[in-house]
């Protein structure tokens, strides 16, 4: 089994910056590809960002240009959104061991945090 815990969420200005942390534990052979999703209408979640072991990423076209994964290479990785968008209001989930060539979810989540864009 393994935990995901998120960290990073807030109430940012529109054209600011946030930076998600996810932190995996637990006992897995593989939590990688990891990944970010939110909440989309007429869907579960939507994909925002996803990362591999080796460190190649994909983006939503949404969030293309302003959003920055990375990872330490082990358990954590760090997702850098800048240029918010009040549309970037969300709840923001980590994911492991998502399908990379879908980038359908795997079956492990973090509880989410919360995202919060106003003036």
């Amino acid at each position: 089994q393994v935990q995901l815990v998120e960290s990073g969420g807030g109430l940012v200005q529109p054209g600011g910056s946030l930076r998600l942390s996810c932190a995996a534990s637990g006992s897995i052979l593989r939590i990688y590809p990891m990944g970010w999703y939110r909440p989309a209408p007429g869907k579960q979640r939507e994909f925002v960002a996803g990362i591999t072991g080796t460190g190649r990423t994909k983006y939503a076209d949404s969030v293309k240009c302003r959003v920055t994964f990375s990872s330490d290479g082990d358990k954590n990785t760090y997702l850098q959104m800048n240029g918010l968008k009040p549309e970037d209001t969300d709840v923001y989930y980590c994911n492991a061991a998502l399908d990379w060539s879908t980038l359908e979810p795997g079956d492990y989540w973090g509880q989410g945090t919360r995202v919060t864009v106003s003036s």
